[in-house]
């Protein structure tokens, strides 16, 4: 327990070394966001010299340049802050001096009292403006040395990736490193001997021999009895837990199989301190102990959920029991092969051997982690077996993955064999760690999606919903950055890409940060969602207590919610500060290509604010446009929406509408003229066919008689009649059903009349006396003699369109509940 506590003191004392040495300097950088009159530039000036002269020195460390820019990068925040000093106060004086009228030019004379308030408050300026331009000159310099020191940063962790060691396979070597892996054990083993000799060091350790042994069986109950009683506990829950909480419950107690066994390697770790029988080696071993255990339960951890002993439903990969056996047993060794390296380093590097001496016992740990990664690889390419009718996005992912995983762990040891050993350990450890944050990854997604099936009982819908999959999105956005962290970044490179972001971009002559966005963002949703609002008010309680009919009400909202959405916008953009008039000039460029490009987008947008404006045409309305008859059902600033007769839609662009010819047969009454063909015998009587025709039209509840019902002889041919019923009906929308109706009494008043329809050679048995009678349709009639009239054309056209094939309506007063 003393070694225990001297170790956790002397942590915290190291901590505090950098802050005592910054203290002593007297040169602390200042807060970030300090006014810039309080800045000590004096300071800042011998800060900025010793910093030049320490980049300029090639033998500083990299640490002392890790050191040097985080002073650096402290001031440049304060002298950012700094920038803004006075600024309101600024401003107004500006617009003193700008109220005073422009200069006089040259010759021009103007009174004396504003002259000279014009050079007093130009020399205000001139004062006020003095510390904001010390600090943006301070700011620059701050910038650039910083600059200096993340390149010269760069250089050398390129330099050291490329650097030459012997070549582990080069016989020569082995025994150099044979000899300084023996002079590592013979410390070791001098450590303890040492320890062991010494009286008081044996007194502690049989003092100390309970807690000893204690905390070896605890640990080891920990690491293996314990660790194996939560695996078959998360198998139970998962098997016996209820559809909708066993995945969620079944990895909460999986998280023990992480917890408990690194706990148990830490108090084997405290174990080995509080011996006594431990030296400079074999305390830097029991230190580094407990973080080799958390990388390799983790590594048995993960493994265990990408490749569970029992599958379940939707699994992560779909792969065969043997395979994921397999999976599980390449996890558990990619854990061990990162922590054997932990150990070596912690047992080795501090001895200062050879390069040849690293290099060779670095090599067979770089050599299985490739051969794990290579496995690793070729067994989760084997999904594509298991899933062979088209692959999901994220088992692409993987396959992608697998992929690079065989590349790079063929890659590791090859660059390890010819002596980049530094290199090769930038692609071996990257890429399995790479590989278990993906894992993770996966994880979480399966995890959040379970707690929201837990939450809203529907485990169905939870695979499909957008919830779990934001929640994943955001925190692979967010792993970005630990992404980097793994390849090499430095943590100052991601602060670096954190404070450009958020110092912002030169928008004109504006400076837009992420605060500006910010700004723009919520106050153009919430002008969005006033004019949903007011639309809505509109729409359901003002509007309905008007006289305006349903198209005037819908083009109304419609312009409304056009010019609130661009006022929205306008506000946001001012009170963002954001300013435009530097993007006139691009504006005017791109209106150029704008008008070629967008030429037909443009012309729609135009014509569907005529359409709105004029209302030509109006939502409901029977129109018929390019040989296309319909309703309509919406009207957009870019397009129509016209749902033909056959319950079909169809865009029209609105500028057809415009430049097109439209026949609107219900935009300012509903009345309109049905024309009905009749086709008789050549011998029929004309005036009892006309007088039949005229009262069959009369008798019509929906024909207008004021003008009257008119039949027409419009022509004959060598063998019958063509007449026409012309009638005026009051609703147009039915003349489907009155077409109808007036065919099949004009088939029964010509039956009872003895008025052949069409005459036809009558077949062998059938009854010459009695008159044969045949109803053809005037659209199926071939008439060679004649060209078609202008009905024929325009029901052709309707039953193109599909009118004709509609079911018959009844004939009746009441509107039908559809369209004929």
């Amino acid at each position: 327990m003393r070694r225990l506590l001297l170790w956790l003191g002397l942590v915290l004392a190291l901590a505090a070394v950098p802050v005592l040495a910054q203290d002593q300097t007297g040169e602390n950088a200042p807060t970030a966001g300090e006014p810039g009159a309080d800045l000590d530039y004096a300071t800042w000036e011998r800060m900025a010299e010793r910093a030049e002269a320490q980049i300029e020195n090639r033998n500083t460390t990299t640490d002392r340049m890790e050191e040097i820019r985080s002073q650096l990068a402290k001031w440049r925040a304060a002298l950012q802050s700094a920038q803004n000093a006075n600024s309101a106060r600024i401003a107004t004086l500006r617009q003193q001096i700008d109220a005073l009228g422009p200069v006089p030019a040259e010759g021009e004379t103007e009174a004396d009292e504003i002259s000279a308030r014009r050079q007093e408050l130009a020399s205000q300026l001139v004062k006020l403006q003095a510390p904001g331009i010390a600090a943006e000159e301070a700011y620059r310099r701050a910038d650039g040395l910083i600059s200096e020191i993340d390149r010269t940063l760069r250089e050398r962790q390129a330099d050291q990736l490329l650097q030459l060691w012997p070549s582990p396979l080069n016989l020569g070597n082995w025994p150099e490193a044979a000899i300084g892996l023996a002079d590592t054990v013979q410390r070791l083993w001098d450590e303890t001997v040492e320890a062991w000799e010494d009286p008081k060091a044996q007194e502690e350790f049989f003092d100390n021999l309970p807690l000893i042994v204690v905390l070896v069986i605890v640990a080891l109950a920990l690491m293996v009895f314990v660790r194996r009683w939560i695996e078959r506990l998360s198998e139970r829950l998962f098997q016996g837990a209820s559809v909708r909480g066993r995945h969620f419950w079944a990895l909460v107690a999986s998280l023990g199989g992480i917890v408990l066994p690194t706990l148990g390697v830490v108090l084997l770790s405290w174990a080995i301190l509080s011996s006594g029988m431990v030296g400079e080696i074999g305390s830097q071993i029991a230190v580094i102990l407990p973080v080799a255990g958390f990388v390799i339960f983790s590594a048995a951890w993960l493994g265990a959920r990408v490749f569970p002993r029992l599958q379940g439903d939707n699994p992560v990969l779909p792969l065969p029991s043997e395979r994921r056996a397999e999976g599980r047993f390449l996890s558990v060794m990619m854990g061990m092969v990162i922590g054997a390296n932990m150990l070596r380093a912690a047992a080795m590097d501090a001895q200062s051997y050879s390069d040849a001496t690293t290099a060779v016992m670095s090599f067979p740990i770089l050599l299985a982690g490739g051969l794990v990664m290579m496995r690793l690889g070729w067994t989760m390419r084997r999904t594509s077996e298991s899933d062979e009718k088209g692959a999901s996005y994220s088992l692409r992912l993987i396959q992608i993955m697998a992929r690079g995983l065989t590349a790079l762990g063929l890659l590791g040891p090859v660059l390890a064999g010819f002596g980049y050993i530094q290199a090769a350990e930038a692609v071996i450890y990257p890429s399995m760690m790479t590989f278990a944050l993906v894992s993770f990854l996966f994880i979480m997604q399966r995890l959040f999606r379970d707690i929201w099936a837990l939450v809203t009982g529907q485990e169905e819908g939870a695979r499909d919903a957008l919830a779990p999959v934001l929640a994943g999105f955001v925190l692979s956005i967010a792993s970005v950055p630990l992404l980097a962290l793994i390849w090499g970044a430095r943590l100052s490179d991601l602060t670096e890409l954190w404070t450009r972001f958020t110092e912002g971009f030169q928008l004109g002559s504006t400076k837009v940060s992420p605060s500006n966005f910010m700004i723009f963002a919520i106050i153009f949703v919430i002008g969005y969602m006033l004019t949903r609002l007011f639309q809505g008010a509109l729409r359901s309680t003002i509007l309905p207590k008007t006289k305006m009919d349903q198209g005037g009400q819908t083009a109304l909202v419609a312009g409304v919610g056009y010019v609130g959405i661009f006022l929205a916008a306008l506000i946001a953009i001012n009170a963002a500060g954001i300013d435009l008039s530097g993007l006139a000039i691009v504006a005017g460029a791109l209106s150029v290509g704008i008008g070629f490009g967008l030429q037909q987008i443009v012309s729609n947008f135009i014509s569907g604010i005529i359409l709105l404006v004029e209302r030509p045409v109006s939502e409901g309305d029977w129109i018929e446009v390019g040989g296309v008859q319909g309703k309509v059902r919406a009207i957009s600033v870019r397009s129509t929406r016209i749902e033909t007769f056959d319950r079909n839609d169809v865009i029209v662009p609105n500028a057809d509408l415009i430049t097109g010819r439209v026949t609107n047969w219900t935009r300012f009454n509903l009345s309109g003229r049905l024309i009905v063909p009749v086709s008789v015998a050549l011998h029929s009587d004309i005036p009892t066919v006309e007088r039949i025709l005229r009262e069959i039209a009369e008798s019509q509840p929906l024909a207008i008689l004021n003008p009257p019902p008119l039949v027409v002889l419009m022509g004959y041919t060598t063998n019958q009649l063509n007449f026409e019923i012309r009638v005026i009906l009051r609703d147009v929308n039915f003349s489907l059903g009155v077409r109808s109706d007036i065919n099949s009494k004009v088939i029964q008043r010509f039956r009872d009349e003895g008025i052949s329809i069409l005459t036809a050679p009558l077949p062998a048995e059938a009854d010459p006396s009695k008159p044969a009678v045949s109803v053809i349709a005037l659209a199926d009639l071939v008439q060679d003699d004649l060209p078609p009239p202008a009905s024929k054309r325009r029901r052709r056209k309707a039953r193109d369109a599909g009118e004709d094939d509609a079911p018959p309506e009844p004939v009746t007063t009441t509107p039908p509940e559809t369209e004929p």
